[in-house]
């Protein structure tokens, strides 16, 4: 890695004043100049050089290396959400490229800094990553290399089982409110003279009455208390594991926690910095020898396929849109209970509140709530956003619907928790013999069962007792248990509490 050249230096000093200019607000930016080697390594380790070693990052590295060779794909940028925040340029890319990339980024770190939603992630996190590493190359050392990577295997395959939304939620802790008592709960005969009462009620009575007591108790103790949806915090605390593995564990939590906003704000994310690089290039930076070029390798990043979905173009146009309704006064009851179409098209109330929109859209949405709130029919139509299919008979995608409504659903359906099932812990000590009950919340689309399969052998691995799952497939209520050995499907309700 090195350091960026006179030339690009005095660019960055250019571009971060323009960025500056508009109103964006970054953490300190270091840009490093790598080879396309080296920008495929740090992209395999998750943007983190100093990451643990695991087999993962070097699959995903041969992976990007042969994309890049075979004219696949490429690289241009990478930032890192850090304080102070690093990004990465490619050796060999044309001046006009680097410009953008670094407008680009600049558009990126101020979405991290400014965003609510990485408010909660650790703004240290290449520190953070180097003392993950420390810790797992001691336990490999320990322990041996292959035990602890086997390990590290079964964690990353429920790395998902989080739940993204709790460092959001402030939990308040309601005391337990004591439970209604009868006057005689062990049922015990009335004493009404106390010489008698060894001779009405005896010892052993008494306490065979106390142990009656006490495995109703237990039979009817539910834990944990209500659904927990982070099942990777869970098994932390409840499995039988290792301190070395305890540590494990958590280390991927963390790791899991501070990439989820990324995958929450995608869209946002990326929508924002193209919009801020598009306005930064072709008004502060680029020369008219540029130009052409500009366009072209914009007009790339921004293609829509029609297989596909792509979180650049529907950003930035969604954006785009938000700003000029904003500045034209198209928002509001008066905007929405108009009914002229000809009034509705002129309408222009000179507003000028754009700028300021988007700002407050940056600081306060997720891409669930982006596109909930601000994708309208009138912006599906105009970018010919509709739901495809692959039409086997002509070998081609064709339109399957334009209703809006369908449109939005399937993309909100695509966003929240990424597409990925909802899984909960419901029991921990499922019908009394500490097996874990498992349930999913089934939004219309069956799990995948393979997926299904190595996930619940995984989750026996930690929990070391049978693991059962609540879901529906094809329509009919199921149970699957796991038990180390076989895999048993049987035909339930669909309420865990039924089961």
């Amino acid at each position: 890695m090195g350091i960026l050249t006179p030339e690009l230096e005095r660019e960055r000093v250019r571009i971060l004043k323009a960025a500056e200019d508009f109103g964006l607000d970054c953490f300190e930016t270091i840009f490093e100049l790598v080879t396309y080697d080296q920008i495929n390594q740090i992209a395999a380790y998750g943007g983190f050089p100093v990451r643990y070693p695991h087999w993962k990052f070097g699959m995903e590295y041969e992976h990007m290396s042969k994309s890049y060779e075979y004219g696949l794909s490429k690289i241009y940028e990478m930032v890192i959400n850090n304080d102070p925040c690093y990004a990465y340029l490619m050796e060999g890319n044309m001046m006009m490229d680097q410009k953008l990339v670094m407008a680009h980024v600049f558009g990126h770190c101020d979405f991290f800094k400014n965003n609510i939603w990485f408010g909660k992630t650790n703004r240290k996190m290449m520190d953070q990553t180097a003392n993950h590493a420390v810790r797992i190359r001691r336990y490999m050392d320990r322990y041996g290399y292959d035990t602890v990577e086997s390990f590290v295997d079964i964690c990353l395959s429920l790395e998902n089982l989080i739940d993204r939304y709790s460092p959001y939620v402030e939990k308040t802790i309601v005391p337990k409110q004591p439970e209604n008592r009868s006057e005689n709960p062990l049922g015990l005969l009335r004493v009404d003279k106390p010489y008698m009462r060894d001779y009405i009620n005896p010892p052993d009575f008494v306490q065979s009455q106390k142990q009656k007591a006490q495995d109703k108790n237990l039979a009817k103790q539910k834990f944990p208390e209500t659904a927990e949806k982070d099942i990777l915090k869970f098994l932390m605390h409840y499995a039988p594991l290792e301190d070395w593995q305890q540590d494990v564990l958590s280390i991927i939590r963390d790791e899991a926690y501070y990439y989820s906003p990324q995958g929450m704000t995608k869209t946002m994310n990326e929508g924002w910095a193209s919009y801020w690089h598009s306005k930064i290039m072709t008004e502060k930076i680029l020369d008219d020898s540029e130009i052409i070029d500009f366009a072209d390798h914009h007009a790339g990043v921004m293609a829509m396929a029609p297989n596909g979905y792509n979180p650049y173009k529907v950003g930035i146009e969604l954006m785009r849109d938000i700003e000029d309704r904003w500045n034209k006064g198209r928002f509001g009851r008066e905007w929405e209970s108009c009914d002229d179409i000809k009034e509705r098209k002129n309408w222009d109330k000179k507003t000028n509140l754009g700028r300021e929109k988007i700002f407050e859209v940056r600081k306060i949405h997720n891409d669930v709530t982006f596109i909930d709130q601000f994708l309208t029919e009138d912006f599906c139509v105009r970018n010919k956003m509709f739901v495809y299919k692959f039409d086997k008979k002509t070998n081609r995608w064709v339109i399957d619907t334009k209703d809006f409504k369908a449109i939005k659903q399937k993309l909100l359906f695509m966003m929240t928790n990424f597409g990925q099932p909802i899984i909960k812990v419901e029991d921990a000590n499922f019908e009394n013999r500490g097996e874990l009950l498992l349930s999913h919340t089934h939004e219309g689309i069956d799990m995948q069962p393979d997926f299904m399969n190595e996930t619940l052998k995984n989750v026996f691995k930690i929990w070391q007792r049978p693991v059962n799952l609540v879901t529906v497939m094809e329509g009919d209520g199921h149970l699957y248990r796991f038990d180390g050995q076989e895999l048993v499907d049987k035909k339930i309700s669909t309420s865990p509490s039924n089961v």
